[in-house]
């Protein structure tokens, strides 16, 4: 792949959460290119096999379900016993779920046959923050445990939900700001041990789980597409290739060793657009 710049990362051992999607097989991708070794961990072990089998060498496939701690444990082994200790972890996995979103942008009340907030599914709820809040919780439990004594770094994925929530995706939008609140306290309490933890905030990207509410059938965009690109000043998506420069920086300590605690948006202008 072709990536901005190039950083030294062959002392780097990454462990990589939902590496077997858009965005985080990139990530692993170009981490991987500058010299890292790249565990790729995801609960569809098929999707993250076939990124590490284009990788190559420095690349490990492991299957790992991100909710359970013996399963993390495990994974952690697998990387361990393939590349040595892990001093670099992403946490990638999250998402969304139909169950936790609602069909109206705003409340109408009485309006038949639409799942406003009230018709919510409670598991939908519990299985958003679990996939974005208690994965990150748990993996971080694991593999922070060695780089406490030898440094590391972590990056989680947060999103532009963190800085204004979207309509529709309650969930999804809270457990965000979840993991941008979570990203500021791990890199206060891990500090002491040469921890760095920040998190890329990413705007609008053209993903498999965003696809469908981007773009109809036909291929051409929704309204909600339109309400984005209105709202984001470069009037654009973003390429997944746009994320990486703030993943090489973030991922350099020489380049950003003094930097936790942050996190950083890569949106094209929409976290700082009032709209007037």
């Amino acid at each position: 792949m072709n990536i901005p710049f190039q950083v030294d990362l062959s002392d780097k051992v990454v462990a990589i959460t939902g590496a077997g999607g858009v965005i985080c097989s990139e990530f692993a991708r170009a981490l991987a290119e500058c010299g890292a070794k790249v565990a790729l961990l995801d609960i569809n072990y098929d999707a993250a096999k076939k990124v590490a089998d284009e990788i190559g060498a420095n690349a490990l496939a492991v299957k790992c379900n991100c909710l359970e701690k013996d399963s993390i444990k495990a994974a952690k082994g697998e990387v361990v016993k393939a590349f040595g200790k892990v001093n670099f972890l992403v946490n990638g996995a999250g998402g969304n779920n139909p169950r936790a979103s609602t069909d109206n942008e705003t409340m109408t009340p009485d309006l038949e046959g639409v799942k406003d907030f009230f018709a919510l599914e409670e598991s939908g709820l519990r299985f958003v923050f679990d996939l974005n809040i208690t994965s990150a919780f748990l993996v971080t439990q694991v593999f922070a445990e060695d780089m406490v004594k030898t440094g590391g770094n972590i990056i989680n994925i947060s999103s532009m939900n963190a800085y204004r929530p979207l309509t529709k995706i309650p969930a999804y939008s809270a457990a965000k700001a979840g993991i941008s609140n979570f990203t500021q306290w791990l890199a206060v309490h891990f500090a002491p041990c040469g921890i760095r933890v920040n998190a890329i905030a990413p705007g609008f990207f053209v993903t498999n789980q965003n696809r469908a509410l981007l773009f109809n059938e036909d291929g051409t965009p929704t309204a909600r597409t339109g309400k984005i690109l209105a709202a984001t000043p470069m009037k654009k998506f973003g390429e997944i290739s746009d994320l990486i420069g703030c993943l090489l920086w973030l991922a350099d300590d020489k380049a950003s060793g003094f930097v936790t605690g942050t996190v950083v948006p890569v949106d094209g202008g929409f976290s700082a657009y009032s709209g007037v």
